[in-house]
Formats: C-alpha cells, sequence, structure tokens
C-alpha cells in the first residue's frame, strides 16, 4: 500500500487561496522531464513532444466521483496512482511504451491544497515508476464533486503495435496475473462501508455517540491492493519482447475477462472457447466469494478494474508462453462460426456472455 495520507488535524489551505495557476505551480514545480520526446513540459500553452522515428499512441481516461470512484474507502494518493496506473495500462496494452501524461481535474470546495498534494503524490509514484512525463493539464471548478480526466501519450514503433483485430483461428489466448480480486476487494469495501453507515444510523437513532470503527480486512489484503493499488503490466511487455513473442490481438482487463475477449473476436471476426478451470483465481477470491456466496468464476471473467493483459499468440509460441512468469493460457481462438464458448470444470459448454461493468448504467 502507499504510504497513509496527512493527519488531518493539521491546518488545511483553501485552493482559492493560491488559484488556479499558484496551484498547478505547486503541484508541478519540481517535475523534471526523463523523456528525451519531451521537448518542454509544463508551463505554456503547449506541451512540446517530439517523436521522429514512432508512432504516437494516445488514451484518455475520465473519472467521476461517485461513478468510477467513492472517497469513503478510497484516500486520494491511492486515487492519484490509480488514476495514472488505468491510463499507463492502455498504452502497454498497445505493445506501446508510456511517456507522458497531462492531468485535468474539476474541484469543489471541500477539496484543500494539502488534497491534491496527496493525489498528485500518488499520481507523480506511478508516473514516476514508469518513467512517465506529466506535462500538462488543466484545473476548473465543479459542484459536483472531483473530476479527473487523464490523457497519456506513448509511443511504438509501426510494426510493434498490437491492436484488437489482429487475433487468427488456433491462436492461443493468455492472460497475465489473476482475475476477480480487484471486484472482490471491492465487494469487501462496500461490505464494511454498510456495515458502517448501518452503525452510524443506530447510533443516532439512541442518541449516542458515534463509536470508533474498525473495518474487518484481516486476511483479504491482496484483494484490496488489488482495488487500491492497481499495477499496469509493463513487466509482461517486458517479458514478451524479451520471448521474442508479439502478440496478435492484445487489450487490458478494464470490464471483466468475458467482455474484453469478446471485444478481440468481434473485431478479428474470430470465435474463442475458454476453460473455467484454466482460469487463474488467486485463494483470497475465492475465500471472499465464498463469503459472499458468488459464484467465483463469474466474478473472475465480469469483475472487472484487473488491469492485467488478455492477449492471444501463434500456436507456434505455446513453448515460450509456458517459461513466462504470471501468464496463464485460458484457451484459443477458433472459427468465428463456433461462436464464444466457456468449457466449464465438468466439461458442459456455455455461450461465454459479456456482464462486465458499464458505466453508462446509472
Amino acid at each position: 500500500m502507499l504510504p497513509s495520507a496527512t493527519n488531518l488535524t493539521t491546518k488545511r489551505m483553501e485552493i482559492a487561496s493560491l488559484g488556479e495557476f499558484g496551484l498547478i505551480d505547486r503541484l508541478t514545480q519540481d517535475i523534471k522531464p526523463q523523456n528525451t520526446s519531451t521537448k518542454y513540459g509544463v508551463g505554456d500553452d503547449c506541451a512540446v513532444l517530439h517523436y521522429p522515428d514512432s508512432e504516437v499512441l494516445v488514451t484518455t481516461d475520465m473519472l467521476m466521483e461517485g461513478v468510477h470512484f467513492d472517497l469513503t474507502y478510497i484516500d486520494l494518493k491511492h486515487l492519484g496512482w490509480k488514476s495514472a496506473m488505468v491510463n499507463i495500462s492502455d498504452i502497454f496494452a498497445m505493445n506501446g511504451t508510456p511517456r507522458q501524461m497531462t492531468v485535468s481535474l474539476a474541484l469543489s470546495k471541500r477539496f484543500t491544497v494539502e488534497d491534491m498534494e496527496q493525489f498528485y503524490s500518488g499520481l507523480r509514484a506511478a508516473c514516476e515508476k514508469w518513467g512517465v512525463d506529466i506535462v500538462g493539464g488543466d484545473t476548473t471548478s465543479s459542484f459536483t464533486g472531483l473530476a479527473i480526466s487523464i490523457t497519456c501519450i506513448g509511443e511504438a514503433h509501426k510494426d510493434d503495435i498490437v491492436y484488437r483485430n489482429g487475433a487468427h483461428e488456433t491462436d492461443l489466448v493468455c492472460v497475465s496475473g489473476d482475475l476477480g480480486a480487484a471486484y472482490m476487494g471491492l465487494q469487501l469495501l462496500e461490505r464494511e462501508k454498510t456495515v458502517y453507515y448501518q452503525i452510524v444510523e443506530e447510533a443516532k437513532k439512541q442518541g449516542k455517540d458515534i463509536p470508533d470503527f474498525q473495518p474487518d480486512f484481516a486476511g483479504k489484503e491482496y484483494l484490496l491492493q488489488r482495488q487500491l493499488k492497481t499495477e499496469a503490466r509493463g513487466d509482461i511487455i517486458q517479458q514478451l519482447r524479451d520471448a521474442g513473442i508479439r502478440p496478435t490481438a492484445m487489450m487490458d482487463i478494464s470490464d471483466g475477462l468475458s467482455s474484453e475477449l469478446r471485444h478481440i473476436c468481434k473485431q478479428s471476426h474470430v470465435g474463442c472457447r475458454i476453460f473455467e478451470k484454466q482460469l487463474p483465481i488467486d485463494y483470497q477470491t475465492a475465500v471472499m466469494a465464498e463469503e459472499l456466496n458468488m459464484n467465483v468464476t463469474t466474478c473472475a471473467l465480469n469483475g472487472g478494474e484487473d488491469y492485467e493483459l488478455l492477449f492471444t499468440v501463434p500456436i507456434g509460441d505455446h513453448e515460450k508462453i509456458q517459461q513466462l512468469d504470471d501468464v496463464h493460457l485460458v484457451g484459443h481462438i477458433t472459427k468465428e462460426s463456433l461462436g464464444h464458448v466457456l468449457v466449464s470444470r465438468d466439461d458442459q459448454e456455455f455461450e461465454l456472455k459479456a456482464q462486465g461493468w458499464n458505466p453508462l448504467n446509472g
């Protein structure tokens, strides 16, 4: 986990006392570019970037308070880290290298300068891990809480870029890491939040002080880490490069394996066959699913926010794939006419349905 936030008992500075440009200066004054492609960063109307021999990759994400995150259980430092990592992950998913990032924030008056320093400390830690330069952005006011918009810029040689539309019949389907843990972490946080609110409500009814509340996370630390401290899998990209493996199709798992795999199949005009017994599931994920009376396979297929890599490789790379750390073979690509099939542990076949999270479902 990242270090804890600033002590909330200290006097805190209103953002209005600094103003927009004063806040930007405070948050970015000691940022020094790490990439030669960054010719000029924060401090002018535009950043200046130079990519003479590469294709430029650009991805953007918007995160809204109450939709994508809940500040009841994620602190601003972890939110900054996660906001950066989910964008960096998109660049890796194209087999690219992340280089620059812009950060735009809409803030309500309840946030202070110290809050934004916490957010930026997490954001910068994530960027420093993968050598990404923060080169600009914007700030404005908000009447509805915190809104975060991040754009990440990367590079890749033309022949190295991996799209979603390149999967072919007989290709192997692989995933990194394990699945469903981030979703189980969210369920754990939501459960403890509900318990806390019930305690608060009961105390109010009885006219008593709200008692100290310690959430029950014992034995579930990995689930919390997967939800709160997202990791972009640049290490897997490096392993693939070192092994001489170029995926035929790839994307990161933000909305659930079933949803993402169907995206690849649709754009590649192929089908797939996935085996339940080969899905990588952590022990804590299985235990939590049992506690909540949830089907662990459903959680692994549809939970989302894993930010692992899903990719296909030619069948000839089978032995190379087996030598990689934390990479799992979960199925293979078939003819489009054969559809999207999940083979259960007892060899029954079911349609692989896309049930991943949809941010537009209010």
